[in-house]
């Protein structure tokens, strides 16, 4: 009950304070290439249920006809405003929405495409579909050159469902177990301080 309250309060702020930049972001992504705003995918969620992922669109709007679900390097699906957006992680604001919706969380692990869920073995399956996804974690925060290793492999799905989805999951899985408010403060702080970094 306190992380859900403490998600609304956070999330629901920051969609306030945050607006003039949404604002900034919508009129970009509109002036730089033609397609809606955001960016709707099916995602599957706690106890794995299905739902409607938020981010600010960073590809061509046809990107899903034009290659594979996971993002490679300097993807040539990606627009030119969408580099920008994916560098400071700027698309993955919009899933403020989805947190102040009751979907996800602030902390959480990332949710993702039901063929790739699919992959998930039933015991890691089960803890790290217990909880919300979230916009962080440290499973994500620890694999930031995600879309590079897939860059450099011959075959980039392969490559993430064989080699990446395993580490992630076994980090997700911890932190299902074990997570608390004050561990989402800090992988929250984390996630700030990396922002500002880069």
């Amino acid at each position: 009950m306190a992380k859900r309250l403490f998600d609304l309060l956070v999330a629901g702020l920051a969609l306030l304070l945050l607006l003039p930049l949404f604002a900034a972001l919508a009129l970009a992504i509109k002036l730089d290439s033609p397609g809606p705003v955001f960016f709707r995918q099916e995602r599957v969620g706690r106890h794995g249920r299905l739902f409607r992922i938020h981010k600010f669109r960073s590809m061509v709007a046809d990107a899903a006809a034009r290659g594979p679900e996971v993002t490679v390097g300097r993807d040539a699906r990606i627009t030119r405003i969408g580099h920008r957006l994916r560098d400071h992680r700027l698309d993955e604001l919009a899933q403020l929405i989805d947190v102040v919706k009751g979907d996800m969380s602030l902390v959480g692990p990332r949710p993702e495409v039901p063929r790739y869920v699919a992959h998930y073995p039933p015991a890691l399956r089960e803890q790290v579909l217990a909880v919300r996804p979230g916009i962080t974690d440290p499973a994500s925060l620890d694999h930031l050159d995600e879309a590079a290793l897939l860059a450099a492999a011959d075959d980039p799905e392969r490559e993430y469902i064989e080699r990446i989805l395993p580490k992630k999951l076994a980090h997700q899985a911890a932190y299902a177990a074990h997570a608390t408010l004050w561990s989402d403060l800090r992988v929250i702080l984390r996630t700030l301080r990396l922002l500002i970094a880069r």
